[in-house]
């Protein structure tokens, strides 16, 4: 803010109008991509694909562009908030600041029995929806853990609530000055998080989460005091040096990430268009996709009439507002039934041959989103089954893997870039079945999958496989005429009888149970963190391998990654025939990126 701000000249804003809101969660998307590498190298494993930062910008930048097709009221602003973050929501950290958003928008918004009293957003008024927002996270989560983002927002609406007190009668300054106190406590929160938690204190590191949420106090402060967004983001000296010389995400290659930047127009198609390929040809001809203003109560109505119509129809959203997408020869009828249902608006038609003759055809991975585990060139239509699979899966050559396992429909995401809310809710309804089992594949999937499933028309259950070898394994459980329920607990029981581990490349130095590790050596996680480092893949491979076989173990997976080396795979392989002859193992090629091996145990 330059030194004509009206805040800066004529002091502080006492109070937050509708464009005020709306702008301090644009510049918390801003201030989430300035530092979203500073967040992600706070993961507590020193790895390269720490996603908290990028987790929490991608799931701004949905809010940011249903922002863009907001009213301008307030109401209208707190739906988009809302709205967008559920939508948008991507990995642990987007699913609670997506809670926190929530809980903040439900509280500024103006009031069901007078919509049309807008009272400005006063001090008081923003204290509570800072409690709400904390209320509503806490709330998410079914064991709140100590030492994370719950209790430093916790912290600062607490303090926020304090300062109301002392600050009565002062409203030219309190709205300010109410969120310097929540962010003053939340900082000391945030610096306290490693006492409160000890796998940060053995990392060196705060919680990444909290320090991404404290950048909403200071795009708050920002707008109401016209003070610049922080150049840094504010650690512990000793963090700072822990993380100095890290690098995370594709920047452990040289390149510059901009994931926002990347992913804008892919958000965008997929909070609008339901996630599914436009190039998709299926025996109908054009692809339809409209936003349906309309009350929810008909939208069950405009379901039946545009299940008569067509096939690939995806509805997704709620509170007046909704997303809709249909493969169709009819598009007169179509249009008419939104027409019947409410106002359709932003009107998209596509001729689905058109396009794939221009094309010359395509794979079936496309890309980050739903689609499909099978050949472009055969119909949408499928037989539907009793029990249909949605899995993630991080490459090309594991979709296939999946694909031939009895997976219906596929999610690209898995480290780095977890796929959002919508993403998932739209591979869900595109399934070939009323019953769906979800396979995350990544821990920090599981609750984005679990949120998707609980927004689903149909009947949803999450296995919670937090590893590629795991969700593989689940499927050896699966069968297509059980039901969900019967399903999630064979694929569970199969999925948990694997051990998995992973190599990777250090992005920082650390101490753990392989002892000191520096940047750039080779590591071997399992469930219980680091077990072994090497100066090559090979060597670390080796180490985990020695770590994890037992003579009980009868099968081990071995997926290779983009970097993996033939020769070091030769080591690897020699090893086990010469120290593990009796184990049987199944060797892929899985194409994923920053994990040359990954391994299942059985």
């Amino acid at each position: 803010m330059g030194d004509g701000d009206p805040r800066t000249a004529a002091g502080p804003l006492t109070t937050l109008d509708s464009d005020a809101l709306a702008e301090a969660i644009r510049t918390y998307r801003t201030a989430l991509d300035q530092h979203r590498v500073t967040i992600d190298r706070l993961n507590v494993y020193p790895v390269p694909d720490g996603d908290t930062g990028t987790n929490m910008a991608l799931t701004l930048a949905a809010v940011s562009e249903e922002l863009l097709r907001a009213g301008a009221g307030r109401a209208d602003i707190c739906r988009a908030i809302s709205h967008g973050a559920l939508m948008g929501a991507r990995g642990n950290s987007g699913v609670i600041v997506s809670q926190l958003l929530r809980g903040m928008a439900a509280t500024l918004a103006p009031s069901d029995e007078q919509p049309e009293a807008e009272p400005p957003i006063d001090a008081e008024l923003l204290a509570r929806g800072l409690m709400a927002a904390s209320t509503a996270a806490d709330g998410a989560v079914m064991r709140p853990v100590e030492g994370t983002i719950l209790s430093v927002a916790r912290a600062s609406a607490q303090a926020a609530e304090r300062a109301l007190v002392t600050l009565a009668g002062d409203e030219d300054r309190a709205l300010a000055a109410v969120l310097e106190s929540a962010k003053q406590a939340g900082q000391t929160a945030l610096e306290a998080t490693p006492q409160q938690l000890p796998v940060l204190a053995d990392a060196g590191v705060v919680d990444a989460g909290a320090a991404g949420y404290l950048l909403l106090l200071d795009a708050l402060l920002s707008v109401v005091d016209g003070r610049p967004l922080p150049d840094a983001v504010d650690l512990p000296a000793e963090v700072e040096a822990v993380i100095a010389h890290g690098n995370a995400g594709a920047s452990l290659q040289g390149v510059a990430v901009d994931p926002v930047a990347e992913q804008r127009a892919e958000l965008h198609s997929h909070l609008d268009g339901g996630g599914h390929d436009v190039h998709d040809p299926s025996g109908t001809r054009y692809e339809v996709m409209f936003l349906l203003s309309a009350p929810d109560e008909n939208i069950d109505d405009f379901k039946v009439a545009w299940d008569s119509l067509g096939d690939s129809i995806v509805m997704v959203g709620g509170d007046g507002l909704w997303n809709c997408h249909i493969h169709t020869d009819d598009i007169g009828p179509v249009i008419e039934a939104g027409i019947d249902a409410g106002r359709p608006h932003r009107i998209q038609i596509t001729d689905l041959h058109e396009q794939v003759a221009g094309l010359g055809g395509h794979g079936a991975h496309g890309g980050h989103g739903a689609h499909a585990g099978r050949d472009a060139a055969e119909p949408e239509q499928r037989p539907l089954v009793g029990c249909a699979v949605v899995a993630v899966s991080p490459a090309a050559g594991l979709d296939e893997l999946f694909a031939s396992l009895g997976c219906h429909e596929l999610v690209t995401g898995g480290q780095t870039m977890n796929p959002s809310t919508a993403e998932l809710l739209a591979a869900i309804e595109a399934a070939p079945s009323e019953q769906v089992v979800v396979l995350p594949n990544n821990s920090n999937i599981v609750p984005v999958a679990r949120q998707a499933g609980e927004h689903a028309g149909k009947t949803v259950t999450v296995v919670a496989t937090t590893s590629v070898p795991a969700g593989l394994a689940a499927l050896i459980g699966y069968d297509p005429d059980a039901s969900a329920d019967a399903n999630a607990a064979s694929m569970g029981d199969a999925a948990d009888a694997v051990s998995a581990g992973e190599v990777t490349q250090a992005v920082r130095d650390t101490t753990g149970a392989a002892g000191q590790v520096a940047a750039g050596q080779w590591i071997g996680l399992d469930g219980g963190g680091i077990s072994a480092a090497g100066d090559t893949a090979a060597a670390a491979a080796v180490g985990l391998l020695e770590a994890m076989l037992t003579p009980a173990h009868e099968i081990l997976t071995l997926i290779e990654g983009a970097g993996a080396q033939s020769a070091e795979t030769a080591e690897v392989m020699a090893w086990l025939a010469e120290h593990w002859p009796d184990v049987e193992v199944e060797r892929h090629v899985g194409g994923q990126d920053h994990y040359p091996y990954l391994f299942g145990i059985e």
